[in-house]
């Protein structure tokens, strides 16, 4: 190692071998953690230290501290939420991004990193069969995904409405309409607050969370006339791809062609689920997607790359680099064509989100991440085919993409046994409330999941359910 390096040596080398340690007890170790952040707190805590700790001792303290505290998310026996695993490539990438330390907000500052993510970024598109002339831009997840393609679509409807949304702000603009499905998740909800937009108006859905293309037609009808009855008024419909319990895909072809004439912006919130596009066979369940004008998902989900990395894309650049850009006299700009990064992004100060996700595609492949997806599903079909032996279990959903959502009769035996398999720590699943029951909720996205951990988390419900019966 050079000179340079001396300081880093000793610290970088405890934090490779506790890695190897925790990645290296997964298989094994109890999922869910047994110490409670209360508990840790006397650990972390206490008055800050007069003296400094050497940074290998601090990292040889940090590791075994934190250990006890720690859920084992990278397990392919943790089916709690859809968290994902990190696949080799990207893990490495990432390291390589915090020891690179670039601030990646311009591409003539960062030329390396911004070249990377606008490679991912054209892949993502061409990946997915998302429209090749979007912008795409690297976030924190899906939540601030769903945020910035919804903030260009607010810059767009009220710019075509005559409003100038940066100059005059939203005090007195036009209101814009914003339809969901009932069942959309709640980041949704929370972009639209963020955005000064409001509570959404609420379309039907059906038994498995899919938005009804007819109730969306009249919801619009009745949405599109102003309060005088005969003004039209801006309109933005949110669809979904991946229904948090059932993993359902809304009905994308008939839901688009019904709001693109009512004239509405579309955006869809695919934060697990707009990677099913990436495998044709499942081509009954994104078609029509890109009919929309934007679109959000999380890459550390179904992908598999590290936290945190969420992904936007919109197919109308002018007004997503509107909505997010600004031009302060210091930055050095690029005098081509391309955005800066931070122009399609919240943030200016940021790490270079979008390199593992180029890891991640370029280590994988278009076929390697279609094979990814389906093995997460047929993880995710076995997992309730055999779940399905057991007495008294239901799975409530189709089981069409990653989602299994069973219950065990009435609520108080659905969250005992629930509490069970936590408190057994062989698997983690979450509990969750879906259709007015109690149900458990079991997410397939970790690369990892193998027959074994489908094996040991049907053990782990049977025995809990046998020991709540007992």
């Amino acid at each position: 190692m050079s000179k340079g390096d001396e300081p880093y040596r000793d610290a970088l080398d405890a934090a490779v071998r506790h890695t190897h340690e925790w990645l290296g007890s997964q298989p094994t170790r109890h999922v869910g953690p047994l110490a409670t952040a209360g508990e840790l707190a006397a650990v972390f805590g206490g008055p800050m230290p007069d003296q400094g700790m050497p940074a290998a001792e601090l990292i040889n303290f940090l590791a075994a501290s934190a250990e006890p505290g720690l859920m084992a998310m990278p397990s392919g026996r943790f089916f709690g939420w859809v968290i994902g695993g990190t696949l080799p490539a990207a893990l490495a990438a990432d390291w390589l991004v915090s020891a690179w330390d670039q601030n990646s907000f311009l591409r003539a500052a960062t030329p390396a990193t911004a070249a990377i993510e606008e490679a991912a970024g054209r892949w993502f598109l061409d990946l997915l069969g998302l429209p090749g002339e979007s912008d795409v831009g690297f976030v924190t997840g899906a939540t601030m995904a769903n945020f910035t393609g919804l903030a260009a679509a607010r810059w767009r409807i009220l710019a075509d409405a005559g409003w100038d949304v940066d100059a005059d702000g939203l005090a007195g603009a036009p209101a814009i309409r914003c339809l969901v499905g009932e069942q959309r998740h709640d980041s949704v909800d929370l972009a639209l607050r963020y955005l000064g937009l409001g509570r959404p108006i609420v379309v039907a859905s059906d038994e498995q969370g899919r938005i009804s293309p007819a109730e969306l037609d009249c919801a619009l009808d009745r949405a599109m006339m102003g309060s005088d009855g005969s003004s039209r008024v801006p309109l933005l419909v949110c669809l979904q791809a991946g229904n948090l319990h059932s993993g359902a895909f809304d009905p994308f072809q008939a839901a688009i062609a019904v709001a693109k004439a009512h004239g509405a912006w579309v955006h869809v919130d695919g934060a697990f689920g707009l990677w099913a596009a990436a495998v044709p066979e499942l081509s009954a369940l994104t078609t029509g997607l890109n009919g929309a004008d934007s679109w959000a998902t999380d890459a550390h989900k179904t992908l598999n790359v590290p936290y945190d990395c969420g992904v936007v894309a919109v197919r109308d650049t002018e007004a997503l680099r509107a909505a997010m850009s600004i031009n302060p006299s210091y930055m050095i700009r690029d005098a081509g064509a391309a955005a800066d990064p931070f122009q399609l992004v919240p943030e200016l100060s940021r790490r270079a989100r979008g390199v593992p996700v180029w890891a991640a595609l370029k280590s994988l492949g278009r076929e390697g991440v279609a094979a990814q997806v389906r093995l997460l599903m047929e993880r995710a079909a076995a997992l309730a085919g055999r779940l399905l032996e057991l007495d008294g279990l239901e799975v409530l959903n189709e089981v069409a993409y990653t989602q299994v959502t069973v219950a065990f009769g009435d609520d108080e035996t659905t969250r005992a046994v629930t509490a069970r398999i936590i408190e057994d720590g062989m698997v983690w699943m979450s509990g969750s409330r879906w259709q007015g029951r109690d149900v458990l909720r079991i997410s397939v996205s970790n690369w990892t999941t193998d027959d074994g951990d489908v094996e040991a988390a049907v053990g782990a419900v049977r025995t809990a359910l046998e020991a709540v019966r007992g």
